[in-house]
């Protein structure tokens, strides 16, 4: 077109009729320049994820790396096409510089593993690879970092360097744990670990952590600080409901963190509720015209839902053959007795009854003499 224009002269020498032909040819070289052939749409480009972000731990003899997974389709509407991660590690000396370039990185360190990654991945919220030390007797500084590649082999950035100093010493797991069930807790019992992950003694233990897996598969760590005991009691469970617990052993790291072992074995019990309550105290009793009322304390048990009131004009008569006076369990610490005759002696007692059915012991008997 630039050559159009190279041979056109100044606009006011044109005609009318020049200028008309002009408009039309120019028109024409536009229409043909906007018509090309309309291409179906491309699919969506598969790629390799950029660099992600790891972190990690010691936990006993093993360090875990671990890492987000990133969402399967990106904002562009370009696919994650990623098979496998590929997890480096860079053992080097204490003395070494903590300053390292990729390229460095690369030249040096060594692929310990290949980390398939499925469909079903992208929807965890993290995946890990855990690496298993064999200790040398000599400090050493662990470097590791992870890169995913896809199905045709293109990888891609290094993610970030955790680096990790081990600690050899570090406490093994606690003994297998027992758990007692009563009205008021479950009790975790363990025994004290005797020797660290490398063979040494004595145990380098500071305290205990205890862990819990609730009925929703929820994990939580009970206690807020190291124990110093080798029991634990769970006061906040529910009756008919499974509870599976472990023990980690925790111990002082090289540089004063915490370092726990790993876990224990797995104890898991449903408590069912085979405890009675106590048996109502405080019992008082008035006489008044045609009337005996009955006073006492609530029970303190969460789990109390009534009271039975029973009587008898025989003290000495068996207390099962006594006279319930309640149809159903009342739930009020107080009595009316209206079915009374003036001038008999009435004896009383109450016992508890919780949601499963347990009752208690009968209370103390009281006694008075109708007006």
């Amino acid at each position: 077109m630039h050559l159009l224009f190279k041979h056109l002269k100044p606009i006011k020498h044109f005609s009318f009729k020049e200028a008309s032909c002009l408009i039309a040819m120019l028109l024409a070289l536009l229409n043909a320049a906007s018509c090309g052939k309309r291409k179906p749409p491309l699919p969506p480009v598969e790629r390799v994820a950029q660099r992600v972000t790891i972190n990690g731990i010691q936990r006993g003899n093993e360090i875990r790396v671990l890492w987000q997974m990133p969402a399967r389709n990106a904002p562009d509407g370009s696919t994650l096409n990623i098979s496998r991660a590929d997890v480096y590690r860079l053992a080097e000396p204490l003395s070494a510089s903590l300053t390292l370039s990729e390229d460095e990185f690369a030249s040096r360190a060594t692929l310990i593993s290949s980390v398939p990654i499925a469909d079903t991945d992208f929807a965890l919220k993290q995946k890990s690879y855990t690496d298993v030390l064999q200790f040398a007797g000599q400090p050493v500084r662990l470097r590791y970092s992870v890169r995913f590649v896809n199905s045709q082999g293109q990888k891609a950035a290094f993610s970030n360097f955790l680096i990790i100093e081990p600690t050899a010493g570090v406490a093994v797991s606690p003994g297998d744990p027992s758990v007692t069930v009563s009205q008021e807790a479950i009790t975790i019992g363990w025994e004290a670990p005797e020797k660290n992950v490398d063979g040494s003694t004595p145990a380098n233990i500071l305290g205990y952590n205890v862990y819990r897996i609730d009925p929703k598969g929820e994990l939580k760590r009970l206690n807020d600080s190291p124990l110093k005991a080798t029991t634990f009691r769970d006061e906040f469970f529910t009756f008919g409901q499974k509870y599976s617990y472990f023990v980690r052993t925790v111990s002082i790291g090289g540089n004063a963190e915490e370092l726990e072992s790993l876990d224990s074995s797995k104890r898991s019990v449903t408590p069912v509720d085979i405890f009675p309550p106590e048996a109502p105290s405080s019992l008082t009793i008035a006489a008044a015209p045609n009337t005996i009322s009955i006073f006492f304390a609530a029970n303190v048990e969460k789990d109390v839902v009534g009271y039975k009131v029973f009587r008898s004009e025989d003290p000495n008569l068996d207390l099962s053959k006594w006279q319930l006076l309640t149809d159903k369990p009342i739930d009020v610490t107080s009595f009316i007795d209206k079915a009374v005759r003036s001038g008999t002696t009435y004896h009383y007692y109450v016992t508890a009854i919780d949601g499963d059915g347990n009752v208690s012991p009968p209370s103390d008997v009281v006694s008075d003499t109708a007006l």
